[in-house]
């Protein structure tokens, strides 16, 4: 019969009469929530012995993907996103062709009056 590593089966690696309670279920912990625009509300648990500066002011909430504070009465603002456009809507915001070659015109004048002082 092989036998592999000094662990018994089916018994936790590295738990051990010392420092136990400073980790898992045992350790003390705090309750933060975070509210996101919609209402939703996320509880995260943090080391009761972690400075207030470590502890995030927002987080990604994962009931809907926005950001989510800890100010209940202001949450962040929805993100407003851009629809996505089509090629063709960027083929409408296209100049006309007045506008084209007045651009080019102007364009042409300021050429021709920095090669006028240079000479």
């Amino acid at each position: 019969m092989a036998s592999g590593g000094s662990a018994i089966r089916g018994s936790r690696v590295g738990a051990g009469p010392m420092g136990e309670q400073d980790r898992g279920f045992h350790a003390e912990r705090i309750q933060v929530s975070y509210w996101d625009a919609l209402g939703n509300e996320t509880v995260r648990y943090f080391a009761a012995n972690l400075p207030d500066e470590e502890i995030p002011e927002t987080i990604d909430c994962p009931a809907s993907g926005l950001p989510a504070g800890r100010d209940k009465e202001n949450p962040p603002s929805v993100a407003k996103l851009e629809p996505y456009k089509t090629h063709l809507a960027y083929v409408k915001e296209r100049r006309t062709e007045k506008e084209a070659e007045q651009l080019l015109e102007d364009a042409l004048q300021q050429l021709r009056a920095r090669r006028g002082t240079a000479s």
